[in-house]
C-alpha cells in the first residue's frame, strides 16, 4: 500500500450504508491510504468516527475536480440518503442513491475525471426490491460500459494468486452446459490483453484448469476436458497466447505451481475462489477486467452481521484502491495521452 498523494482520486462508491463500506474507508483512511474520494453522508461519518475513536477531518467537495492531493483530510462528496442507514438493517428505500453512485463513479471514470473507481459492496437482495435486474456489480457496470462479445471478466487477486472463474454466479449443476471452446477463448484472450495493458505483464503465462477431477483423466471422468477445454488451448497457442492445460485443480494451487504461471482461469467460481480465499481471506481484490475504465472492489461483502461493531477490517479496501492505482499507471504508460 503506497501513503504517495496523487493528482486524480480513486472514487470509493458507498455501497450499502447499512455495511461496512463507510467503516472500512474511514480506517483505510486512517491506515495511510489517502488516495481516494468517498461519496458518503458527512454527517454520518463524522458521528462514526467518534464511534470508533478515530481523529479524521471530513471535507466536502462538490466534484472530483476539486479534489486536492495534498490536503491531510478525507475528502467526500455527500449524500443524503432517503433514509438514515442503520447498521446491520439494509434497506430498500435507499437502493436508489446506492444504484446512482455507482452510475456516476462509472460516468466520472468514463470521462477521465476520476483515476478508477473502486465499489464498495452491495446487497443485491435489497436492490432487487428495488427493481435492480443484473446478478451483480460486475454485470451491472458491463451495462454501462461497451465490453467486448464475452463480456466484462471477473479477475480475483490478491499477493500471492490472480484467478479468473470462466463461469461466476450459476449453479454447479449448470457449469458444464455453459463453458464453451469459444468462452475460453474469448474470455483468455481479454484476460492477456488486459495483464499487459493494466500490469505490465507483456507475455503473460495463463494456467487454465480441466473441468473434473484429474482433467478428466484420459475421458474416464467426462469429455468436457479433451473435447472443449484441449481444443481451446490449442487455438490460444496457435495465435501465441502462452495458454497451459487444462491442469488438474488440485495441484496448481500449491506454492511451486503458483511460480508457473501469472493466471489461473477456472471453470467456476469455488474452483479459483477457494483457493484465493485461503491464501489471503482479508487483502484479496475483485477487479473487473474488459471495461472502458478501471474499477476494483474489495473481495468481501456488505458485513452486515458486523456492522456497527467496529470489527470491519480494511485490508482489502486498502489493497482495491492500491491496485486500482497501479492499474492506472500502468494504463497511462500504455496510452500517454
Amino acid at each position: 500500500m503506497s501513503s504517495a498523494r496523487h493528482a486524480k482520486p480513486v472514487l470509493v462508491t458507498p455501497g450499502d450504508p447499512a455495511g461496512i463500506g463507510a467503516e472500512i474507508a474511514l480506517k483505510a483512511f486512517q491506515a495511510g491510504q489517502v488516495n481516494f474520494l468517498l461519496m458518503e453522508n458527512a454527517e454520518r461519518l463524522e458521528a462514526l468516527c467518534k464511534q470508533l475513536s478515530l481523529d479524521i477531518d471530513i471535507n466536502v467537495i462538490e466534484e472530483p475536480g476539486s479534489f486536492q492531493p495534498d490536503i491531510l483530510s478525507l475528502q467526500i462528496i455527500n449524500i443524503d440518503w432517503n433514509t438514515p442507514p442503520i447498521a446491520g438493517c439494509s434497506d430498500a428505500k435507499n437502493a436508489k442513491q446506492i444504484i446512482d453512485a455507482i452510475e456516476t463513479g462509472a460516468r466520472w471514470a468514463q470521462q477521465g475525471r476520476i483515476a478508477a473507481l473502486t465499489t464498495n459492496p452491495i446487497s443485491k437482495s435489497t436492490l432487487y426490491e428495488a427493481g435492480f435486474r443484473h446478478p451483480g456489480h460486475t454485470e451491472f457496470l458491463g451495462s454501462l460500459a461497451p465490453h467486448t462479445e464475452s463480456g466484462p471478466v471477473m479477475m480475483l487477486a490478491c499477493d500471492a494468486l490472480r484467478v479468473v472463474p470462466l463461469t461466476i454466479h450459476i449453479p454447479l449443476a449448470d457449469v458444464a452446459a455453459s463453458i464453451s471452446s469459444k468462452l475460453i477463448i474469448d474470455k483468455t484472450r481479454l484476460v492477456a490483453e488486459q495483464l499487459a495493458k493494466s500490469f505490465g505483464i507483456t507475455e503473460p503465462r495463463i494456467a487454465i484448469c480441466g473441468l473434473n477431477p484429474h482433467a478428466g483423466e484420459n475421458g474416464k471422468m467426462g469429455l468436457e476436458d479433451q473435447e472443449i477445454i484441449g481444443p481451446a488451448i490449442a487455438t490460444l497457442r496457435a495465435e501465441g497466447i502462452n495458454a497451459s492445460g487444462p491442469h488438474p485443480a488440485d495441484t496448481l494451487f500449491h506454492a511451486d505451481a503458483r511460480k508457473t504461471y501469472d493466471v489461473a482461469i477456472g471453470m467456476y467460481h469455488d474452483q479459483v475462489l477457494v483457493p484465493l480465499k485461503t491464501l489471503d481471506f482479508f487483502g484479496g481484490v475483485n477487479i473487473t477486467l474488459g471495461l472502458d475504465f478501471i474499477r476494483t472492489s474489495p473481495d468481501h461483502g456488505t458485513g452486515l452481521d458486523i456492522a456497527g461493531t467496529g470489527k470491519a477490517r480494511p485490508d482489502s479496501l486498502i489493497a482495491a484502491i492500491s491496485t486500482a492505482y497501479q492499474m492506472a499507471t500502468h494504463h497511462m504508460s500504455a496510452d500517454p495521452r
